[in-house]
């Protein structure tokens, strides 16, 4: 009996890892190394794509992808940076979202190889696939959704509002959910009186929830540590981050 449990844990764990792993692939010569999680529901299944904040592809980005594999979907946490390229101080992640910010097109194609990888897998339904940001992130999957990428659907939380391009009526796919804190220093009312007037002109359906009391960072349970570490006005808020991970579980029912 003894080794029969044995052999079922073994085979449990192995099973388990088939199911989440780090993935490398190249983009033009460079490495890049994401995470793949992938659901256990049997059949082709939505899949969604993580963009993680500025640190880089962290636990964080992929706990959320872990999180949407148990809610049924396959979930790819791209890098932005490059293989193991990770900040430790806010001062080199700003250097490096500056960076990658500064070529719109190869912006694009980190993420559209990345989209390219999901659409080709056997077990991922390509006519479903969405994309979700966090802070740099919602700043990329919202551009993105501009640069008319086919999506089904973008959910930005705490992100950037500037568009690297302009989005035009007809081109974006994407529905557009925007997560933002109403108290979030890094998003000031000007930027969102623009998006919104951004997403009224070219006709995009889109949606834009200020969470009252919410601060930049708010989906982030280490994101009050990290704010008193660095003197950054970071704050994470259990009631948003559940309010706004409830409307999005929404949305993907809406859109799937």
């Amino acid at each position: 009996m003894r080794n029969l449990m044995i052999l079922w844990v073994i085979t449990l764990l192995t099973s388990c890892s088939t199911l989440k792993k780090e993935v490398t692939y190249k983009i033009n010569d460079q490495e890049f190394s994401g995470y793949f999680a992938k659901s256990k529901e049997k059949g082709k299944r939505p899949a969604v794509i993580v963009v993680h904040e500025w640190w880089g592809l962290n636990d964080y980005a992929r706990k959320r992808a872990d999180m949407l594999s148990d809610l049924g979907y396959h979930a790819f946490a791209l890098d932005m940076y490059g293989k193991g390229k990770m900040a430790k101080h806010p001062k080199e992640a700003k250097a490096f979202a500056q960076e990658t910010l500064k070529n719109p097109k190869m912006v694009k194609a980190k993420f559209e190889k990345v989209l390219e990888m999901l659409k080709n897998d056997k077990d991922v339904d390509k006519e479903n696939i969405a994309a979700i940001g966090y802070c740099f992130g919602g700043g990329i999957v919202l551009n993105m959704a501009r640069m008319g990428v086919d999506l089904k659907g973008v959910i930005s939380y705490h992100g950037s509002l500037t568009p690297l391009t302009k989005a035009k009526r007809g081109k974006v796919k994407a529905k557009v959910l925007v997560f933002n804190g109403a108290k979030d220093g890094f998003v000031p009312k000007k930027d969102i009186r623009a998006f919104k007037r951004e997403m009224r002109k070219a006709k995009v359906d889109y949606r834009f929830e200020n969470i009252t009391d919410a601060k930049h960072s708010f989906t982030n349970p280490m994101a009050t540590e990290v704010g008193k570490k660095f003197g950054l006005p970071l704050e994470y808020s259990k009631e948003a981050d559940d309010l706004s991970w409830r409307a999005s579980i929404e949305f993907f029912d809406e859109i799937f």
